[in-house]
């Protein structure tokens, strides 16, 4: 009952801060149906557990403002790379050791490396990613085991017993 309550509060809250929309009724009341339906195929599934709604604990919160500064910066080095009068970019491919153990885990930390401007994940194997990177200066194998670990933290995925409590968001 209370992750659906919780699934069902920050569906709410996404759909109104990507919409918008409070003065259309009909798009309001559109969007709040579609909520419910989420919340109540989820319910029907029995899938309302910490997996599905990883926002159960607020550590979850804590990831989105340190990935988006990441990719703040990520941008700004592609824009100046592509800016530059030598177009200094140096595609690169690189295997990147991932430790998730959950399906959730692995698919927030290769999501979180495309959304990362410069490098996007081309290959998700066992316990691995295969990413393309514009500059080789993204393929650094710490930034990216800085990734997972706060992933792993974020969702509680102990990630093969490599749980960083002190190491967070």
């Amino acid at each position: 009952m209370r992750a659906g309550i919780i699934l069902l509060v920050v569906l709410v809250a996404y759909w109104l801060t990507l919409s918008g929309y409070f003065d259309h009724p009909i798009l309001f009341v559109t969007g709040g149906l579609s909520v419910l339906a989420v919340v109540w195929m989820c319910a029907r599934m029995q899938i309302l557990d910490e997996e599905t709604v990883p926002y159960l604990h607020g550590k979850t919160l804590g990831y989105v403002p340190w990935l988006f500064t990441e990719i703040v910066k990520a941008n700004m080095a592609v824009v100046r790379a592509v800016l530059s009068p030598d177009m200094e970019i140096s595609p690169t491919w690189v295997k990147v050791k991932m430790d998730h153990e959950t399906d959730l885990g692995r698919t927030i930390f290769a999501n979180s490396i495309t959304l990362t401007p410069g490098t996007i994940s081309v290959d998700v194997g066992e316990g691995e990613i295969l990413v393309h990177a514009l500059l080789e200066d993204m393929t650094d194998a710490d930034g990216f085991q800085e990734m997972g670990e706060r992933v792993g933290f974020s969702i509680t995925d102990p990630m093969h017993g490599k749980l960083l409590p002190g190491k967070g968001a």
